[in-house]
């Protein structure tokens, strides 16, 4: 199953309804334009491709001209709206046994992202990051959206007892990132190193095995988990692994990732993952130059990195390793790529 052919649950963004009910917009006019309409969305349980979702939320963007459709998305998103796991979490004995159930049963809420939880008997962390590659403007949308749903999520959980939290984002500060600053008890970091891949995590500073929920029943749950269970066997994998390591290295700060902090990622061996490569026509080597050119290319284009911080920025241990690579690739010298990257007539160019 390629990418674009993957199916997510349409129950999320038929949502983005609501955002443009709010300010008047027609969102007929936003669904027609990218193939798809209200009642397909809107059917419990139905799906939506991923190719489908990252066009309606780059028009959604674009009609709405507004940034924070994520963020905002987010904080309407509550335990209820998942359905059976939603079921099970507020079911569970409290807040650490909800998170656990959650995590087990992600796959169900959002198959596209993989879900993490441990606690370590002071905090609970909440850990997200994307099963397969998406567009950067998806990429920050569900980052967002699916950060602000654990907040709100854990808030309801708790009757509105919820410990303070840090909220920590690999992408870089949006424009209304202020919006994070009415958040009572939270403190947030955009931009933020989680390591080998971009996501998001959300630390609760306190023991989440303390935090007992009012509707707990054990019967309840364990009705939930057998139903859980049985959709998630039915549950198909995306095996696209090339596009995901690509959209890695793409949106990770700082130096490119490694294959072994890849591969420990997807909890395989580096063999096994140069292997899958293999067959998709590639190799970790391949994939990983290109993209630290594309980058190199990027930044030196961007006027504000000297060409050393952008050896630097991409791992190199000093500039010379990193002018004889780039002009393998390119042929000619970084500082004459950046000079004439960003000669009056190149820039006129792009503007």
């Amino acid at each position: 199953m390629q990418p674009s052919d993957y199916l997510v649950p349409a129950r999320y963004y038929a949502r983005i309804a609501e955002l443009f009910a709010s300010d008047g917009l027609d969102l007929t006019a936003l669904l027609e334009s990218v193939g798809l309409s209200m009642p397909a969305l809107a059917r419990p349980e139905a799906q939506i491709r991923v190719s489908d979702v990252d066009r309606l939320l780059v028009r959604a963007a674009e009609i709405s001209s507004r940034s924070d459709l994520g963020f905002e998305l987010g904080k309407r998103l509550s335990a209820s709206s998942h359905s059976f796991v939603g079921f099970g979490m507020l079911n569970s004995r409290n807040l650490d046994q909800a998170l656990r159930f959650e995590a087990q049963y992600f796959g169900l809420i959002m198959p596209s992202f993989r879900m993490r939880y441990a606690n370590d008997g002071e905090t609970g962390e909440v850990r997200l990051t994307p099963r397969i590659a998406m567009s950067h403007v998806s990429l920050a949308f569900h980052l967002e959206a699916i950060g602000m749903a654990a907040i709100r999520e854990i808030d309801d959980l708790t009757g509105h007892r919820r410990p303070p939290c840090r909220l920590r984002l690999s992408i870089m500060p949006p424009p209304h990132v202020r919006l994070y600053d009415r958040i009572p008890n939270l403190r947030y970091e955009f931009g933020a190193d989680l390591g080998a891949t971009p996501g998001v995590s959300l630390t609760l500073l306190g023991n989440p095995s303390e935090f007992p929920l009012a509707m707990a029943d054990p019967h309840a749950r364990a009705v939930a988990e057998s139903r859980c269970q049985a959709m998630l066997d039915q549950v198909t994998r995306a095996r696209a692994f090339a596009d995901w390591v690509a959209m890695t290295l793409r949106e990770v700060s700082g130096a490119l990732p490694t294959l072994d902090e890849l591969a420990a990622t997807l909890n395989i061996s580096p063999r096994t993952l140069n292997r899958y490569l293999a067959r998709e026509g590639t190799t970790f080597r391949t994939l990983a130059g290109k993209i630290q050119h594309d980058l190199a290319c990027e930044r030196l284009a961007g006027q504000t990195q000297s060409v050393t911080e952008v050896a630097y920025s991409l791992g190199f241990s000093d500039s010379s390793n990193f002018a004889r690579a780039f002009r393998a690739r390119e042929g000619c010298s970084p500082l004459t790529y950046q000079r004439r990257a960003n000669s009056p007539t190149e820039v006129a160019t792009r503007l």
